[in-house]
């Protein structure tokens, strides 16, 4: 959008500069034409009246070393020519006939009509400067005083004055230019704001805000009413992840209550209720394991990111050392290639957390015998760690619902989880400026990645700064 306001406002002065620009180069070549033919005029008048006031012998000869004289100061050719159109005097010698090019002016002049400004000579036209007086003795037209005048450092001049005009456009050009991009900064700073501030809202920076203070009026109104947009939503948000993890933490004590009142029960019931009494007890886990997954997933939307420059695969092997009693027990083999050392900026216990979500994952989905394969990439932006598995997988239809809360694939529902675990892995990596993907492994089983930056991330800026950032 800045590059096409750009090429408007430019387009636009452009015109304007040319608009201007053609008027004013074509009234300097005149202005220093006219100034020419007054100053050639004066002279060849002046001539005139020489010849006409001693038309002898004497006279003549008087003339023609004037003339002379003026040819060698001014390099401009002078003749005289009598009423049957032959030479008088000359200041060079020129031919019986006159020039073609001096014909019309001549021809005039013989008639008794003052000499004019011929035709506009334009630098890339080279012709002289030709003017013609009549010559009067008594009120008569005895003849005609003509002079030829180069106009080499005429148009020399015209040239050198447009270059200057050319340059003072050129400035004037690059002044709009400063100009222009003033302007679109100014115009465009509360939409530049806006952009970064909803990106940095959408990965889960919650309380940045746009700066209201700069731009033209409406997009000020609008700055103000975004930011009240994403103070009720934040409101809503917040409330809602409250309410769960009140609910969450309220609920546990009655029904860690409720457990142990039943396994109170349970010691008095006959064998035959036994096993409805451990149907009881494996849903009372099963709620307590919600409940627990609830309260994580709201303390990783609410947690405070604090970012370090640390080593990936490190943690990694850190979390898989962890994990591995676990695998073993189930039969499985839990393994870690790729990079040896790969540095990330990131919360490290908050990646850590994610990725005991996701290998927690990878080994309830994966049958005894199998092996989970955890693989420590690097790209030009992030550090890449991919869990693979053999499990069932899913279904390519369901790839796109994967990581969404309570999602179960129905392939799934026989095993044991509350489909909360990959939902608190992609919070607490999007709180650090990562993310999470999901692909399909052949011939079964799911390929998770876990996304670290390299690099600081822009917007967790919003957690330790001010609520409204600037449009900068």
């Amino acid at each position: 959008m800045r590059v096409r306001l750009l090429v408007i406002l430019l387009s636009l002065m452009t015109a304007a500069l040319v608009v201007l620009g053609i008027p004013l180069a074509r009234s300097i070549a005149e202005g220093r034409q006219q100034a020419m033919f007054f100053d050639r005029l004066g002279d060849t008048t002046r001539f005139a009246g020489m010849a006409g006031q001693n038309p002898g012998p004497d006279g003549t000869r008087a003339l023609t070393g004037e003339l002379v004289r003026y040819d060698q100061v001014y390099g401009v050719e002078a003749v005289i020519y009598g009423r049957d159109v032959t030479v008088r005097a000359a200041s060079r010698v020129v031919p019986s006939a006159p020039d073609p090019r001096v014909r019309a002016q001549l021809n005039a002049a013989l008639l008794g009509r003052a000499g004019e400004n011929p035709a506009q000579i334009w630098p890339w036209q080279d012709r002289p400067l030709v003017i013609a007086e009549p010559v009067l003795a008594g009120g008569d037209v005895v003849g005609a005083a003509l002079t030829v005048s180069p106009t080499d450092r005429l148009r020399g001049q015209v040239v050198r004055r447009w270059l200057l005009l050319g340059l003072g456009e050129l400035a004037a050009l690059l002044l709009c230019l400063a100009v222009a991009l003033r302007l679109t900064r100014w115009l465009l700073a509360p939409i530049d704001s806006l952009d970064a501030v909803t990106h940095a809202i959408a990965t889960g920076q919650m309380s940045t805000r746009v700066l209201e203070r700069v731009g033209p009026p409406e997009l000020r109104r609008l700055a103000s009413a975004f930011n009240e947009m994403a103070d009720h939503v934040q409101e809503v948000i917040s409330q809602q992840r409250a309410f769960v993890a009140d609910a969450s933490h309220q609920l546990r004590n009655p029904l860690s209550a409720l457990l142990l009142r039943i396994e109170t029960i349970g010691l008095g019931l006959p064998p035959e209720w036994l096993d409805e009494l451990e149907e009881t007890r494996a849903e009372g886990r099963r709620l307590t394991e919600v409940l627990d997954e609830l309260l994580a997933l709201a303390q990783a939307e609410h947690a405070a990111t604090r970012p370090v420059l640390f080593d990936v695969a490190a943690a990694a092997r850190e979390r898989l050392s962890a994990w591995r009693p676990v695998a073993t027990s189930r039969q499985i083999v839990l393994g870690q290639t790729g990079l040896s050392e790969a540095m990330g900026y990131a919360d490290r216990t908050a990646i850590g957390s994610a990725l005991d979500a996701v290998v927690d994952n990878a080994i309830k989905f994966s049958p005894a015998g199998s092996t989970v394969e955890v693989v420590v990439l690097r790209d030009a932006d992030s550090v890449r760690v991919v869990v693979r598995d053999q499990g069932p997988g899913v279904a390519p239809e369901e790839l796109s619902a994967v990581g969404r809360r309570f999602w179960r694939s129905p392939r799934n529902v026989n095993v044991g989880g509350s489909g909360l675990g990959l939902s608190i892995a992609i919070a607490l990596l999007e709180a650090s400026g990562g993310g999470l993907s999901v692909a399909l492994v052949e011939p079964t089983g799911l390929a998770v990645t876990l996304r670290v930056p390299r690099r600081p991330f822009a917007a967790l800026a919003a957690v330790t700064l001010p609520a409204k950032v600037p449009a900068s």
